[in-house]
């Protein structure tokens, strides 16, 4: 009689289990709440879960540990060190639940991704993700599981990677991998063709689709997948797009609904059907009804097709540069730094940003709330000032309080508007604003903002679907001069500009030293350097700002000028002395030089130019 996976999934078509996280929350474990350790704090619990799916008609139930690899437990958690205890009291949990029941379950050791792309400034190393997933592997492996699925993976780099220790390190375990897609492909644009190919190549035996935003969506990315992939091929959708109703979240597909997508992922030669975030017990049941029986259907196979060259294959487009672009491209451009009010009344800040051009300023940097405190949004600020004074603008925009969705929305309004220079940054953490108990959302790093932006430089979306127009956005990046490490922050630098990056924009400037080491690093290459200026008016704001602003530091030699010129007038003087002093050395060193002035000092703009 056939006994393990790979013979019997040749045999008939296997359910698998639905949703462990979202499952626990509906039984009032909190949002937060880091859900692998309830394989040891709370055993029984996850146990109840694994047999409710078994009694459901699951063949396979996953072992709860998606996040449970040493990175995101320790970063997120706090408990790196419980990586191993965790994953081994998961396996054992899976199996107290399948060896209590008389039919042949398997347990798949669930395992995750270590990166979330686009999301984390952090950069983890080949090597370190490697070991990461090593160690998870032997884990699970040591518990004893029927089979190492990879689910929910968005790079396919990363899905590789991983499937390449599993075969190092455990290579008598059979890999299921699993990818999510949304609009037909992942997030970072691996279609499934290019995804069968590479599987297909690295010999697995069962690929699939999972998660994403309903059955209609997986099915369809599942079904393509099976064109190319030659072995078994799985789908697992969510339960629909949820919504947020009496303080729960609730997932719209009924079991009723995943009863039809079982049936027609059947007939689409499907051969391992289970469920996402938000399916339950009686989705599979629902599932496990609609297939009950059934033998597997074969599907058309187009092998031999190279889909993977899609990648390298680019529209080539020469994106206009915007205004300010030329400008900062042929000579020294001023710019000065405004910040929204904490209310709707502008006209002051319209009426500066006029006369600032009348100077002959080029743009206006509009931050989006600093410090991450209560004011109007940057965007409508630059809209105002753009349509009432004509100056260019500088946007700074953050990936702190938008989603993914909000992000491209909020950019693709921004250029309509005219809006076409964007200062990429990561924003404050609202921790540290008036409102430290709201939610930071940052879907999206860095990097990954600025990913997006030539993105639609080059007429697409951050998935790959095509604009109806493309952008020409001057992108720009923050540099901190004053960082721990100066090399890790020209690292960082690196992979900013690599992603697209067209001028850099330092930390306010007290001395050249760090700024040499920028325009040096940067000497040879076309990435403009845009200095930034801050306008000192007493010792009490100099010392405040050295101690309590992050990322900025002011030698102990011009704390004390500011200290020797005492208060009110004569410190004044010194601060616009200073400023000019640092204004005629980016004069030298950079492309251009933003001025920010504090407390709504604006005057001290003026005489800092003349």
């Amino acid at each position: 009689m056939a006994s393990t996976i790979e013979q019997i999934i040749s045999e008939r078509i296997l359910v698998a289990d639905g949703a462990m996280g979202t499952f626990l929350y509906s039984k009032g474990v909190p949002k937060g709440h880091c859900y692998d350790e309830l394989c040891i704090s709370n055993p029984d619990l996850i146990e109840r879960v694994n047999r409710e799916y078994i009694a459901a008609g699951a063949d396979i139930i996953t072992t709860n540990t998606f996040g449970a690899n040493r990175h995101i437990l320790e970063k997120y958690f706090d408990l790196g060190a419980k990586t191993i205890d965790i994953n081994i009291s998961a396996v054992r949990i899976a199996h107290r639940a399948a060896d209590s029941v008389s039919r042949r379950i398997f347990v798949a050791g669930d395992i995750g991704p270590v990166t979330r792309p686009l999301d984390s400034a952090e950069e983890i190393s080949k090597i370190d993700i490697e070991d990461i997933f090593a160690q998870q592997i032997s884990a699970l492996v040591e518990g004893y599981i029927d089979i190492i699925l990879f689910e929910t993976f968005a790079d396919l780099s990363e899905l590789l990677l991983a499937i390449n220790v599993a075969k190092k390190t455990a290579p008598d375990i059979p890999i299921w991998a699993s990818m999510s897609f949304i609009d037909g492909k992942t997030i970072i644009g691996n279609d499934p063709e290019q995804i069968a190919q590479e599987l297909a190549d690295a010999n697995i035996l069962i690929a699939g689709a999972n998660c994403g935003r309903g059955p209609r969506e997986i099915l369809d990315s599942a079904k393509q997948l099976g064109k190319i992939f030659p072995n078994f091929i799985s789908a697992m959708p969510n339960a629909g797009q949820p919504t947020f109703v009496d303080g729960k979240f609730i997932y719209p597909a009924t079991p009723e609904y995943f009863k039809n997508f079982a049936g027609k992922a059947y007939a689409s030669g499907i051969n391992v059907i289970g469920g996402c975030c938000g399916t339950t017990p009686a989705h599979i049941e629902s599932i496990a009804d609609a297939v009950s029986g059934k033998k597997p259907r074969q599907r058309k196979i187009f092998p031999g097709i190279k889909i993977t060259e899609r990648k390298n294959i680019e529209r080539k487009r020469h994106r206009a540069p915007t205004s300010l672009e030329k400008k900062i491209k042929s000579g020294f451009v001023l710019t000065m730094e405004l910040d929204p009010p904490r209310g709707t009344e502008v006209g002051e800040l319209v009426r500066w940003a006029r006369h600032f051009k009348e100077l002959g300023g080029d743009a206006v940097n509009i931050a989006d709330l600093p410090l991450a405190r209560l004011k109007m949004s940057a965007l409508g600020l630059s809209a105002v000032i753009r349509v009432r004074t004509g100056i260019d603008i500088i946007l700074h925009f953050t990936a702190r309080d938008r989603n993914l969705i909000a992000m491209q929305s909020d950019l693709l309004s921004a250029y309509a508007l005219g809006i076409d220079n964007i200062l990429a940054l990561r924003g404050d953490p609202p921790a540290v604003g008036d409102y430290p108990f709201a939610t930071g959302v940052f879907d999206i790093s860095t990097y990954g903002l600025v990913k997006l932006i030539s993105s639609f430089n080059r007429g697409s979306d951050l998935l790959g679907n095509p604009l109806d127009s493309p952008t020409s956005f001057f992108a720009g990046v923050a540099f901190n001069q004053n960082a721990q490490s100066i090399q890790r922050e020209l690292e960082r630098l690196e992979r900013k500009i690599e992603s697209g990056a067209n001028f850099v924009q330092t930390q306010p400037i007290f001395s050249t030293d760090g700024l040499r080491i920028l325009v040096d690093y940067l000497k040879g290459r076309k990435i403009q350097v845009i200095a930034s200026i801050l306008p000192l008016f007493s010792s009490r704001s100099a010392e405040f700002i050295h101690n309590e602003i992050p990322g900025i530091k002011i030698p102990k030699k011009i704390r004390d000028i500011m200290a020797n010129a005492g208060r009110g007038e004569k410190a004044i003087i010194e601060g616009i002395a200073i400023a000019r002093d640092m204004l005629d050395s980016s004069r030298e060193l950079a492309n251009g030089a933003c001025i920010m002035p504090q407390m709504g000092k604006f005057d001290m703009v003026e005489k800092i130019l003349y």
